[in-house]
């Protein structure tokens, strides 16, 4: 079985290192002429789905198809599928964090032979990293990625992660407990740095890819990027959602805003 950490780096090798979002804001589903509904959250999903063939990678945000219930849900297992039918590699951005029995189901559910089950999933450790095991376990039986939250550009999240244990600050003992994971490993679990933050955690050593959201209309620069935390080349994913979007819902438009933002990083790869 090939790990996900294999398969990303081939899929960013040959289609750009560029993670587009699909986040079916009320907003955006108004500005596309659809209803706030879960009509609406299908044909939006449908455009991003046939828009986004071709490119590595595809982050459809769970919360904005949950708000619809099991309505929502069933789109977006639809949308898992659509996606990997066009070899597109799906990172489902559910955030899943819990204990015991709690983060082993969402670790089948998330990880596992489910419906919703991705090519790989972010998690938050704030349980503490040992939480996670569960979920590190099944996505490495199932060849799937893990990014796992370590510095979020939210303003409320610096109280918590740039406070200090020891001589470091938990989102680098985040970063730090993700590279031993992927010692010896195929860099299948990666980490979740905000794109708009001065100061990221050193990343030298992950071993695998750093998810990079925020660029584009939440002021991410794409150009700004390159050795961000001293990465190594090829492992930085920077993320993008409503710079794209926004040109949607013509198909032909959407994907040529993809394009051009995938340009823009392409000197990453």
């Amino acid at each position: 079985m090939t790990g996900f950490g294999s398969r990303l780096r081939a899929a960013m090798a040959q289609r750009g290192p560029l993670c587009l979002g699909i986040d079916p804001h009320p907003e955006l589903l108004t500005a596309w002429g659809l209803p706030v509904s879960a009509d609406g959250l299908a044909k939006f999903s449908d455009i991003c789905v046939e828009a986004f063939a071709g490119f590595a990678i595809v982050k459809p945000q769970v919360a904005f198809f949950e708000a619809y219930g099991s309505a929502g849900f069933a789109v977006l297992e639809r949308v898992i599928g659509g996606l990997s039918a066009n070899g597109v590699l799906v990172l489902s951005d559910a955030k899943r964090g819990d204990i015991g029995s709690t983060m082993a189901a969402y670790a089948q559910a998330w990880a596992g032979d489910s419906p919703l089950a991705s090519d790989a999933v972010t998690a938050s450790p704030y349980l503490g990293f040992g939480s996670l095991q569960p979920l590190l376990d099944v996505a490495a039986k199932n060849g799937r990625g893990v990014f796992v939250l370590a510095a979020t550009s939210n303003p409320e999240g610096a109280g918590v992660q740039r406070a200090m244990t020891g001589d470091r600050t938990i989102a680098q003992s985040i970063v730090d407990d993700v590279a031993a994971l992927n010692a010896g490993a195929d860099g299948s679990v990666g980490v979740v740095i905000g794109a708009t933050l001065s100061e990221v955690p050193d990343l030298s050593r992950l071993g695998g890819p750093a998810l990079l959201p925020g660029v584009g209309a939440q002021g991410g620069r794409p150009e700004a990027l390159a050795g961000l935390g001293g990465a190594q080349p090829g492992t930085l994913l920077p993320a993008v959602s409503r710079d794209v979007l926004k040109a949607g819902p013509d198909v032909v438009a959407l994907r040529s805003a993809g394009e051009r933002m995938r340009d823009a990083v392409a000197y990453l790869a």
